[in-house]
């Protein structure tokens, strides 16, 4: 059972008042005047835990960050896998972007696209010994308390790095969707409605039978021109088509048209399907030059065709995470200035998690780089902080950077912020069961509804300063010495966290003396 956080303070709220009056009806010489303000600040005075997005993005495409290498036994993906998401659970990560759609192929059973050839090294050709990626990554993403959201590319059909064009690629099953660039590439056509049937009816099997956290797109739209020689996108015969159809639009207006029926469908069928599941849009930095006044740099919306301020506006996603990839200092592309820009742009109070380049490097100016915006993210947006860093390569790489990270700003743990607007009802309370042993306290829960629970928080409080952790939905225990450096476990409490971020009701519990 869960219940509204509204319903819940109005609870809270006459529960205290009544509690008011009673004790100045029972012959206090003194009445004290007690406003609202003050009875929900007596309320929410517990200890608080940390909530910030923490992600990473995990690339496949030409094999970027995993697997290593095409071919890999099953074994050995496994292990990297494992490698990766051990490694986030331990700096304190509460979330991976994984990339199951590099070119219009699955790293999943799909029966709309093949196996990617970026998993066994040849396309359509799956794991031996058998097994699903998608399903193996989330089962631990999840074990270690990290939501996992899927990273799908909506229009590239190959990559070049691709190398051959199998009979079971998009590009030769719907050469009618598919147009090849002067680099190599093959793109989808975003204004062919057959090409927008298509991947929403992949992002809606996905959503349908994996059980994820997320859906996400990054910036590949229309493609850069640097893919196609600097040539405009060769979509002449579409282009031709909707004009004999009476269209009115510039070729301009009708390509981010097309886009932006993709995107709202998207979002609509996401929902429609699993409304918990977050649909995240991570697109190029700078919408245009000049916006705000001292940004300069390439135009996404006339170049890429991509009106990310309109999506963002109208509210088509649950997070949205600009490519802020330059420095702080950066006076043309200023990542402080930039955030700001896209804040006030984000008119329906959508979570706002920037994008930061881990790349770099891992010397002292890019370690105090990468701190520093995470700082002035916290900063800028108080009320749900959050990034993600590409790519997970740049953490792993250099210690000296994940060091940084890890035991600076990351240093406490975080659960992911909440979604109101997907779900605002908490979970039940587990309930919680106390035992003392030979100078240690085990506590235990069972949630009422475990299913619904995805994260848990233990709350201590020795003598009188209370700290936590957070544990994963398999945990049901925790034991506590009685003493801890000469401070008493006086009090703990155990809250349920559900999918989208909501916690349960706070619960003292007081240790026997």
């Amino acid at each position: 059972m869960k219940v509204s956080f509204k319903n819940l303070e109005k609870g809270l709220l006459a529960l205290s008042c009544c509690s008011l009056f009673l004790f100045y009806s029972c012959g206090t010489s003194k009445r004290v005047r007690t406003s609202a303000t003050e009875i929900k600040s007596v309320i929410a005075d517990r200890p608080q835990v940390a909530k910030e997005f923490r992600a990473a993005w995990v690339a496949s495409v030409a094999n970027i960050n995993w697997p290593s290498k095409p071919g890999l036994s099953t074994a050995e993906q496994q292990k990297e896998a494992l490698f990766l998401l051990d490694f986030l659970k331990k700096n304190n990560f509460n979330a991976v972007i994984f990339q199951v759609r590099p070119q219009a192929d699955a790293f999943y059973k799909s029966d709309l696209e093949p196996w990617s050839v970026f998993l066994t090294g040849k396309q359509g050709q799956a794991p031996n010994p058998y097994y699903d990626p998608l399903q193996f990554w989330i089962e631990a993403a999840h074990d270690r308390g990290l939501e996992l959201h899927v990273w799908l590319n909506p229009y590239r059909a190959h990559h070049t790095s691709g190398k051959v064009i199998s009979d079971q690629s998009i590009v030769k099953k719907r050469p009618d969707l598919v147009l090849k660039l002067k680099d190599g590439q093959y793109w989808m056509d975003p204004s062919n409605k057959g090409t927008q049937d298509h991947a929403s009816a992949v992002v809606k099997d996905i959503v349908k039978r994996y059980d994820i956290d997320g859906v996400h797109f990054d910036d590949y739209f229309y493609p850069y021109e640097s893919y196609n020689g600097g040539a405009d996108f060769p979509d002449e015969v579409s282009w031709a088509a909707y004009l004999k159809s009476g269209g009115k639009l510039s070729r301009g207006d009708w390509r981010r048209q097309s886009v932006n029926q993709f995107i709202e469908r998207v979002y609509k069928e996401i929902k429609a399907e699993k409304k918990y599941v977050k649909f995240g849009l991570s697109p190029f930095g700078i919408w245009k030059p000049g916006y705000p006044a001292s940004i300069e740099g390439l135009d996404q919306y006339n170049k890429l065709y991509a009106d990310a301020r309109f999506w963002l506006n109208k509210g088509w996603i649950d997070y949205f995470m600009p490519q802020l990839y330059w420095s702080i200092n950066n006076a043309a592309q200023s990542f402080p200035v930039l955030l700001g820009w896209w804040a006030s742009e984000n008119t329906m109070n959508r979570h706002l998690w920037p994008g930061m380049n881990v790349g770099l490097g891992g010397d002292d100016k890019n370690v105090d780089e990468i701190v520093n915006q995470i700082m002035i993210t916290r900063g800028m947006l108080p009320n749900s902080p959050g990034a993600a860093h590409w790519s997970i390569a740049g953490l792993t790489k250099h210690e000296k950077l994940i060091k940084g990270i890890a035991e600076g700003p990351y240093k406490k743990q975080a659960l992911v912020p909440a979604s109101p607007w997907l779900d605002d009802k908490v979970p039940a309370a587990p309930d919680v069961r106390t035992e003392l042993k030979q100078g240690q306290w085990k506590l235990s829960w069972n949630g009422i509804d475990a299913k619904d629970v995805f994260r848990w928080v233990v709350y201590v409080q020795y003598d009188n300063n209370w700290s936590y952790v957070i544990l994963n939905r398999n945990d049901r225990y925790l034991v506590k010495s009685a003493l801890e450096g000469g401070a008493k476990l006086n009090k703990i409490a155990v809250t349920a966290v559900d999918r989208t971020g909501n916690e349960s009701l706070f619960r003292e519990v007081v240790l026997a003396k």
